[in-house]
């Protein structure tokens, strides 16, 4: 288990390191990737510090929804909507999960290819 005092995307979502806030509510935060890999590439991080998803209990389910419903507001902000933009969680070291700390990241603004890299 990774300590959320030492977590990146906590000491974002707490204000001690400094992002562009794109969308935020009482849940979620989201804002752009620093290295990113499309026009248009968003991280969305609950403001809970929860390690991925496989960490989520079971009555913190409502919160991939809220995350979700916080990227789609920024795609909807951005002009994604007609052209189309990808969702994803990587969960855990394979699946290319790098910060300990769930988040989502959003894409858009070229074409994805499938299967990805």
């Amino acid at each position: 288990m990774h300590s959320s005092a030492d977590c990146l995307f906590c000491k974002i979502v707490a204000g001690k390191i400094p992002v562009q806030r794109l969308a935020e509510d009482d849940a979620a935060l989201a804002f752009p990737d620093i290295n990113p890999q499309a026009p248009v590439h968003v991280l969305v991080v609950p403001k809970l510090h929860v390690e991925s998803l496989d960490e989520i209990k079971d009555d913190q389910w409502p919160l991939v929804g809220r995350i979700h419903a916080l990227a789609v507001r920024v795609a909807r902000d951005k002009g994604l909507t007609k052209s189309g933009f990808r969702t994803l969680f990587n969960t855990g070291p394979q699946a290319g999960q790098t910060v300990w700390h769930l988040h989502l990241h959003m894409l858009g603004g070229r074409s994805m290819m499938w299967p990805p890299g």
